[in-house]
């Protein structure tokens, strides 16, 4: 799963699932996720990743 946890607010936007994540899954999630932000007037300032398995 891939979640993301606005900093600010506490609101937790649920990107994506998938039993097999590959880099280029991650990477559109994210690039969608940047795109949503820019069309609600906002920037992401901070990534923090965990790559736990």
């Amino acid at each position: 799963m891939f979640a993301v946890i606005e900093y600010g607010n506490r609101r937790i936007r649920i990107l994506g699932a998938t039993a097999h994540p590959t880099a280029s899954w991650v990477a559109q999630a994210a690039k969608n996720l940047v795109m949503d932000l820019e069309d609600a007037g906002c920037r992401a300032e901070v990534l923090i990743r965990d790559r736990d398995g």
